[in-house]
């Protein structure tokens, strides 16, 4: 059965990494990528990361499912192309600040008169509006000024970051779901429109029951590091061998656990009764589970704690994840044989389709590689095509 978006043909101007890891998504559930990029550099992301023979891993793990395209944009020949490909494309993605394709003359207006059904993803760092729409982002910056980095760490670490560029995923992510939805409307209705996520939006959008408290009561709630803010036991706990993570987040949950701990007497001690009183007092409470757990290993209590229904398990390195076996079977591990370059090695695929499952069709292209082919199918000669690249164009 075809792939659900086969038949889609995205137009992506997006370099780095949130526009990229949207256009990625699209590509594996079947769109066929056009990724434009500035001849004789192309995406910044193809010199970073681990370059083995002659292939940045960082570039293929998330440029997987594109066709490569060199076209100079600042040219008015390059913006000639830009728009015939536009013409028969159903989607364009862009990660530009605010206001660069309206100066390139592809506004709404512009972009309707090329192609009215074209959908518009657009992925910054602040949205288009407001005070902030015209500064330079990045994914340290908005973990920041979402207020994410201040909930995260300790009082004595202070605000930390995530070590993957949240918002930048986060951010690409919800673009793509937009644009799923756009298509949809535009199939219904029979026109397209523009869908925008920003980094700092979407890194907003996860706080969960962090930004729940603050609006409820005003209050700011201190960073937690490994506990959780509103539940207790729930944490980083010691084995003989080392910690072991224990979410112990509801009534049924925490009596099995402690029962498996031998600490059930807890539940019947005044001072540990409820849950206001066991976060209040969670020093103690983690201190009498950490004195329970520290006599045996942390694969013992793993098994008795999973076996007993209690959700938990190690504090693992990518080395041991990436062996996992349940990464395994989830074949969130792929090897794509890329020609002149090996076999690559990237994460695998976190949406199951049965029917119509994401699948690698292409591995990532070298630079440039199907400007050619691109130009023939939007029905450029020969001749048109080698003029193009002795101008400098491609």
């Amino acid at each position: 059965m075809e792939q659900p978006l086969a038949g889609i043909r995205v137009v992506d101007l997006t370099r780095i990494l949130s526009g990229p890891f949207c256009s990625m998504i699209l590509g594996d559930l079947g769109a066929d990528v056009v990724k434009i990029e500035t001849p004789g550099t192309g995406d910044h992301v193809r010199g970073q990361g681990a370059i083995i023979d002659g292939m940045s891993w960082y570039f293929a793990s998330f440029n997987r499912n594109k066709r490569s395209m060199t076209l100079d944009l600042k040219r008015a020949e390059g913006k000639a192309v830009l728009r015939r490909l536009l013409a028969e494309a159903d989607v364009l993605v862009e990660n530009f600040r605010p206001g660069v394709l309206a100066a390139m003359g592809l506004d709404r207006a512009g972009l309707d008169a090329i192609n009215p059904r074209l959908v518009v993803g657009s992925v910054n760092g602040y949205g288009s509006t407001g005070p902030y729409s015209e500064r330079p982002a990045f994914d340290f910056i908005t973990q920041a000024m979402s207020g994410f980095m201040a909930v995260n760490g300790t009082l004595e670490s202070g605000p930390i970051r995530a070590a993957p560029p949240l918002t930048d995923l986060i951010a690409g992510l919800y673009t793509a779901l937009g644009i799923v939805a756009a298509l949809r409307v535009r199939d219904r209705d029979g026109a397209g429109q523009a869908v925008e996520a920003s980094m700092m939006n979407g890194m907003i959008s996860m706080l969960a029951y962090l930004s729940a408290a603050q609006l409820a009561t005003g209050r700011t709630p201190p960073p937690n590091g490994n506990d959780h803010p509103i539940a207790s036991p729930y944490g980083l706990f010691q084995a003989s061998d080392g910690p072991v993570a224990v979410a112990a987040s509801t009534a049924p949950i925490l009596r099995r656990f402690l029962e498996t701990t031998g600490l059930s007497a807890m539940l019947e001690d005044a001072r540990f009764d409820t849950n206001a009183k066991r976060v209040e007092r969670r020093a103690g409470v983690d201190a009498m589970i950490d004195d329970a757990m520290r006599h045996d290993t942390q694969d013992a209590w793993i098994a008795r704690l999973n076996a007993a229904g209690v959700p938990c398990g190690r504090v693992q390195t990518l080395a041991e994840v990436f062996d996992d076996p349940q990464v395994k079977d989830q074949e969130m591990v792929l090897d794509v044989d890329h020609p002149g370059h090996g076999t690559v090695r990237m994460t695998g695929f976190p949406i199951k389709l049965s029917d119509t499952p994401c699948a690698v069709r292409h591995p990532a292209p070298d630079l440039g590689a199907d400007t050619d082919t691109l130009l023939a199918e939007a029905g450029y000669s020969s001749a048109e095509i080698a003029e193009l690249r002795d101008e400098g164009v491609i």
